[in-house]
């Protein structure tokens, strides 16, 4: 049988086989009309069906690469010995893995259609993970196929790949959840939950707002370290731009730059980010300041000011409730909440600024549009008891009759049978 022949019969082979399955035996069918240097690649499945198969649901399948643009070997053997000649790579270390990566994904010209950036690798030697593995040759370290697989590598925004938004607090989560491995590094193993419960992976999880930041988001992706003291501010300013301005405006922002204060994660936990509720400002103030300073002093009136904007509005929510459940058009009054919802979202940007009087302005805001609303339904509340008690005198005749009716059916009766 010709050499032709032979990768032929194997394609049928992977047809028929349920190990290699439909995407195999649809990439030998494919691979059968093309050259024989292509067709040849199915010397691989003969031992390598599993992988293949895996290969062919991922990004690089689909750009025509094949087996030995990365093993090298020649794939139009199918012996094991004669396979493996040649320049052949079977599984690389995870140091010859970032080389072997970086090959084409290092190279302008070649990730430039794709729209793909160039300098992973330089930006993984900056990081603590290249440091480990490259610097140090500690293979505790994750290299590319930690992260992005080794031969099922899909894009980003697959929501099947290890490093699409919602996967990528659980792949960090391999080895950052491995209490083992933390415990060399003196690090906790609480990340992952943390996030979970905090603010950002809400967001994500719950909200499905992929907007929100992951692990990455933070730290990087290849380049990935922790943010100095010095840089939290401005990782965090990176979303919440408004935040940062009304934090540098005030009177924690330059404590904040010169490393006097934690800046964001003085009142904030890093991996939980948790909304810190009203009724909790004025006690956190005191875990640096003083009970009796004027600063926890302002922390009260702060605190103070929020609370009742909250009360004012969830007040404005129940009377537009009310007015619902008795038919009324409620139009005008869910646009006066809306403005008081506005004004109440806006009390969170500055009391970064720790500004009273923006807050008391605001709180003012909130007060009136919410006001109206609850005015309307209070006015519309009386109009129904007064319409009400004007068809009282109704009801009663109406009732009258029935019961004069009632009676006189029943005399009728009683003479009818006497």
């Amino acid at each position: 049988m010709s050499r032709r022949g032979l990768i032929a019969a194997i394609g049928g082979l992977v047809l028929l086989s349920p190990v290699a399955g439909s995407d195999a035996a649809r990439l030998a069918a494919q691979e059968g009309t093309r050259s024989n240097q292509d067709a040849s690649t199915y010397g691989c499945i003969v031992c390598h069906a599993d992988m293949r198969r895996a290969f062919a649901q991922g990004a690089h399948a689909e750009r025509g690469i094949r087996c030995h643009t990365c093993h090298g070997g020649d794939t139009s053997q199918v012996e094991v010995a004669t396979a493996h000649r040649g320049r052949f790579l079977g599984a690389p270390s995870k140091q010859a893995t970032t080389e072997l990566c970086a090959s084409c994904h290092s190279d302008p010209n070649q990730m430039r259609q794709y729209g793909l950036a160039a300098d992973q690798l330089a930006e993984f030697r900056t990081s603590r993970h290249g440091e480990l593995l490259l610097g140090r040759g500690n293979a505790d370290a994750p290299t590319c196929t930690d992260c992005h697989e080794a031969h099922t590598i899909r894009p980003a925004n697959d929501a099947r790949s290890m490093v699409h938004p919602t996967n990528i607090p659980r792949t960090c989560g391999l080895c950052h959840d491995d209490a083992a491995l933390m415990r060399k590094y003196g690090l906790s193993v609480d990340q992952l939950s943390r996030f979970m419960a905090g603010a950002h992976g809400k967001a994500i999880f719950e909200d499905r707002n992929f907007a929100a930041p992951t692990c990455i988001g933070c730290h990087g992706s290849h380049a990935a370290l922790p943010p100095d003291v010095t840089e939290i501010d401005h990782v965090c300013g990176k979303c919440h731009v408004l935040l940062a301005d009304a934090l540098y405006a005030g009177p924690h922002g330059t404590p904040s730059l010169t490393r006097r204060i934690p800046g964001c994660l003085g009142c904030h936990t890093n991996h939980g980010t948790e909304r810190l509720p009203p009724e909790q400002i004025s006690e956190l103030c005191v875990t640096c300041h003083a009970a009796e300073s004027s600063m926890a002093t302002l922390g009260q009136e702060i605190e103070e000011q929020v609370l009742h904007a909250r009360g004012e509005l969830e007040l404005a929510a129940e009377a537009i409730a009310r007015m619902v459940k008795t038919g009324r058009d409620v139009s005008d009054e869910r646009f006066r909440y809306r403005a008081a919802y506005t004004a109440y979202q806006q009390l969170a940007k500055v009391q970064h600024s720790l500004d009273l009087e923006q807050l008391e302005d605001l709180g003012r805001e909130v007060r009136s549009n919410a006001a109206v609303v609850r005015s309307t339904a209070e006015a519309y509340a009386e109009e129904r008891w007064e319409h009400n008690l004007l068809l009282m005198p109704l009801w009663f005749l109406t009732l009258s009759g029935v019961a004069f009716a009632a009676f006189k059916l029943r005399e009728l009766g009683r003479v009818s049978h006497g």
